[in-house]
């Protein structure tokens, strides 16, 4: 803990921070719930790209929304705009039971949208009130409140299902927001009533352009990318599983959302172990681990389900003459039979997989094209060849990566948010904030990416190879920037950058950069 705050209010304040990001993630997430309820049962009728729109509008808000939130949360502490931001999202969130039309509905998810800011505010004043080698522990923790998400695709359409009286009484989905908003109501009254007051001791001293001052530093823009990444791609996944168990696996709505939550819930509660760990082994170390087994993860998971027929090898005629005699299993020309290798009785196919096949299945055949009569030329085709090329994805194997992918988002969105109070320990609200911009555009982005990249190649895999690229981009660029600032330093460091910051401050053996921070932190000693 903070060695100047009480262990016991700083533990209440964890809690309470956890707790009211859980619920406004929740909130944040409702839109993909009611909507895809409200047009499947006919209630209204929005095309696709108005439906993109109301799903993504609040991630939107909550994205661009995160940075002044965080510069607010430096200035007057996480007390007062937490509390604020909670009753301002309920009143739009109230409203939205009053919709009607489209406008109406993106006008109010727009404004309930402003609960995803809640994490910049969270994150600053967690920060306060945690030392710094307690901080990616206590970061941890309050992320798990990512498990809104899981909380509301789990129980909202259950929800649904009763206030609506199993879809008979359609007008009871205006129920939904109302409890929303009264849920964000109550917890902004507990809130404050169970927090204490504390923030940055120079926040009043510093002129705006002195706060936005750490945005002009690449190594901000970086730590986005890596946002970008574990959580707007977390994010994105969350929304996009459903529709791609749906439409690969032929799975219902409901039984694809529970397929989903087996990533979007676990996803959330492993932030705490993030944390930990990063205090343990550093953010860098865990970091590199995390962009690795996403890579891989990415990998397998770009590889298709498929069930291709393509050209393989044929039977042409050794010489010139007429064909005497044709089967499935020869070709006669004159008096010479040629076999030919005929189809597997047990031939395998996406209709009849009873096996789980872990690697793709390939079978060959060859088939006439060639009738009795017929005169042909040497070297003329008589039999086709048909490679049969299977892969059956086997949705368990496919769950399993998926949810692997996961836990790795998971612990680096904790990882993540590690380096900043490292690197930035008086501007946590606006680095968070920006940080945390990067990473909500990637929630809102990353499902258009996905589904231009379905449009254009008719191929749901697609996502997994952009999340490759991303993957390896942000672990290439990592590496470099830690062998450069070896390079610029000393190349006697290496033997010290596996060992944690808290490590070095407790021995005191850290050397000291000009601004009193420890070169290591600086350069990436558990850290970069």
């Amino acid at each position: 803990m903070d060695g100047s705050a009480p262990k016991g209010q700083a533990i209440q304040v964890l809690v309470m921070n956890t707790l009211a990001f859980t619920v406004c993630f929740a909130a944040w997430m409702m839109n993909g719930v009611l909507v895809t309820f409200l047009v499947d049962n006919q209630v209204f009728e929005f095309s696709k790209v108005q439906i993109g729109w109301l799903i993504g509008t609040p991630v939107l808000t909550g994205a661009i929304t995160r940075l002044p939130v965080g510069l607010l949360t430096d200035k007057y502490g996480g007390r007062v705009v937490y509390t604020v931001l909670m009753l301002i999202s309920a009143i739009p969130m109230w409203l939205m039971s009053t919709a009607n039309t489209y406008g109406e509905f993106l006008l109010f998810s727009l404004g309930f949208g402003l609960t995803g800011a809640s994490f910049a505010v969270g994150i600053a004043y967690t920060s306060v009130w945690f030392e710094r080698s307690r901080q990616g522990t206590a970061l941890g923790i309050f992320g798990a409140g990512n498990a809104g998400a899981a909380l509301t695709s789990l129980g909202a359409p259950t929800l649904l299902g009763y206030l609506t009286a199993g879809s008979v009484g359609m007008e009871g989905w205006r129920s939904l927001p109302k409890i929303y908003a009264a849920a964000l109501a109550t917890t902004a009254v507990i809130f404050w009533f169970m927090t204490h007051t504390k923030k940055l001791v120079d926040a009043d001293s510093k002129t705006m352009r002195e706060r936005l001052k750490p945005l002009g530093e690449m190594r901000v823009w970086r730590f986005g990318l890596y946002y970008f990444f574990v959580f707007g791609g977390f994010v994105a996944l969350a929304q996009w599983l459903i529709p791609y168990y749906v439409n690969v696996y032929a799975m219902s709505v409901v039984t694809a959302g529970l397929m989903a939550s087996i990533f979007s819930l676990p996803s959330g509660v492993i932030r705490a172990l993030g944390g930990w760990l990063s205090d343990l082994l550093g953010a860098r170390s865990v970091m590199y681990w995390v962009l690795a087994v996403s890579a891989a993860c990415c990998l397998f998971l770009t590889v298709p389900r498929m069930d291709i027929a393509a050209p393989g090898q044929g039977v042409m005629a050794p010489a010139s003459g007429t064909i005497t005699a044709v089967s499935a299993e020869s070709v006669t020309i004159g008096n010479r039979t040629l076999p030919l290798q005929t189809m597997p009785p047990d031939s395998v196919s996406l209709i009849n997989d009873p096996d789980v096949l872990i690697l793709p299945a390939f079978e060959f055949w060859q088939e006439p094209v060639v009738v009795t009569g017929q005169e042909v030329k040497k070297k003329e085709l008589l039999a086709r060849g048909v490679t049969h090329i299977y892969f059956q994805a086997n949705v368990w194997i496919f769950t399993a990566l998926v949810f692997a992918l996961g836990i790795a988002m998971g612990i680096g969105k904790a990882a993540v948010y590690k380096h900043i109070p490292d690197y930035f320990p008086h501007d946590v609200g606006v680095v968070g904030g920006i940080v945390g911009v990067l990473g909500g555009l990637g929630g809102f982005v990353c499902p258009i990416i996905f589904g231009y990249l379905l449009q254009g190649t008719g191929i749901w895999t697609t996502c997994w190879l952009f999340f490759l690229a991303l993957t390896v981009g942000c672990l290439i660029w990592m590496h470099l920037v830690v062998r450069r600032m070896l390079k610029a330093r000393d190349p006697e460091l290496l033997r010290h950058m596996e060992h944690t910051t808290a490590e070095f401050e407790e021995s005191g053996d850290a050397p000291e950069a000009s601004d009193g921070a420890p070169v290591l932190t600086r350069l990436g000693g558990g850290t970069a």
